[in-house]
């Protein structure tokens, strides 16, 4: 089952990163603005941050699997479409397709993984799905760069998304290992009930978590080889190995916080040193303290200190969540993954046209420290308060 859900989590991360490899061939196909290409990712993030909500309610209702199903089927369909568009405008419409496909997996497999996992065992099952993702992001640039740069960017659009439709059908087969039981009173769970829960002080660190620690990760998924191009003239298939690099370093992270994790009650204090590491890497890159060459192995390093957080993160929102809500805070929370990401392509974008590309790096790091700040509250707030 854990090995379903992760491949699952894998498939959404592997075309979540369909679109921004693309993007210098994109710009010089369409002749538009990196603030545009930005703008796409953006409105992939708006609609996986509303459906990501929404799938919290319904995954409590109805159940993980059907949820589950629809979203990948419009992650890789969105995919697919994306392939035929005539003009850059017409990407909006694909991504948010696809971003609305997105939005379900959070919900969805931690419903899965709560409801089959016993406590003591979580941690190394919040690993596994943790590594599903980041090998989903390790491998996207790669695919989808290295076929665009010799097949296209409609060939290799057209190739990833149908690995999607592949892993649906892998995951239909499998569907007796993904049920769940829906809450028993979930259809008595008002809005204004649920409202009560989001505002818990707990919860919302949570989320502002969240919102900073992405902004900075999609800044490097995103702009990294754009950035490291044009402040450091490093040759963009260098730099987009440096995105590979920073996913393949998270890997071993999430393997490593994964024992970490189930070890230690102090999570907030595993997911603050992790994220001091990385940006303090990252702004060394950016002073110059290491030089151009070794910017690919100082993202790794970066990565791993950064995905060392991850299965301690998840304990933490679990940790807030009230009984009976599960899958209500976790469409909640993990929002704000798609909030930081909505607002991170819009940002950076707009610093790359302004030739900020130096600035981008400093940036990302200011983020990561800001996310310090509301992580170490997070043990500091109210105990929930039942659903």
């Amino acid at each position: 089952m854990i090995g379903i859900v992760s491949l699952g989590h894998a498939s959404s991360h592997f075309l979540q990163l369909a679109l921004p490899p693309l993007f210098p061939l994109l710009k010089a196909q369409f002749g538009v603005p990196w603030t545009l290409l930005g703008a796409v990712m953006a409105s992939f993030y708006v609609a996986s941050a509303t459906v990501q909500l929404v799938s919290g309610f319904a995954v409590d209702r109805l159940g993980a699997r059907p949820v589950l199903f629809t979203g990948i089927a419009l992650l890789a369909g969105g995919t697919l479409a994306a392939a035929s568009a005539p003009s850059a405008l017409w990407l909006f419409p694909c991504a948010i397709a696809m971003g609305a496909g997105n939005g379900v997996f959070h919900p969805s497999d931690y419903a899965i993984l709560n409801s089959a996992v016993t406590p003591a065992r979580l941690g190394y099952a919040y690993s596994s799905h943790g590594v599903g993702g980041n090998l989903g992001f390790a491998l996207a640039p790669l695919v989808s760069y290295g076929l665009g740069s010799v097949f296209g960017w409609r060939v290799s659009l057209v190739a990833m998304g149908a690995i999607g439709l592949a892993v649906l059908a892998v995951l239909v087969s499998q569907r007796e290992h993904l049920a769940t039981r829906r809450v028993a009173d979930a259809g008595s769970h008002t809005l204004r009930g649920s409202v009560r829960i989001f505002t818990q002080s707990a919860i919302v660190l949570c989320f502002l978590y969240f919102v900073f620690q992405t902004m900075g990760t999609i800044g490097i998924q995103t702009f990294l080889p754009a950035t490291l191009n044009a402040a450091f003239a490093i040759p963009l298939i260098v730099a987009t190995s440096a995105v590979t690099a920073y996913l393949l370093g998270g890997t071993a992270g999430i393997v490593a916080g994964g024992f970490l994790a189930v070890r230690t009650a102090r999570h907030d204090r595993v997911a603050a040193a992790g994220l001091l590491g990385g940006a303090i890497l990252i702004a060394m890159v950016a002073a110059g303290v290491i030089a151009a060459p070794a910017a690919v192995s100082a993202f790794a390093l970066a990565g791993f200190s950064v995905g060392v957080t991850s299965p301690s993160r998840d304990l933490i929102v679990r940790n807030a969540t009230p009984a009976g809500a599960s899958g209500r805070v976790y469409g909640f929370v993990y929002s704000g993954l798609d909030t930081g990401s909505m607002l991170g392509p819009l940002w950076f974008g707009l610093m790359l046209d302004r030739h900020l590309a130096l600035q981008v790096l400093y940036a990302i790091a200011a983020l990561f420290l800001i996310a310090i700040a509301t992580v170490i509250r997070v043990r500091r707030a109210a105990a929930p308060q039942p659903a």
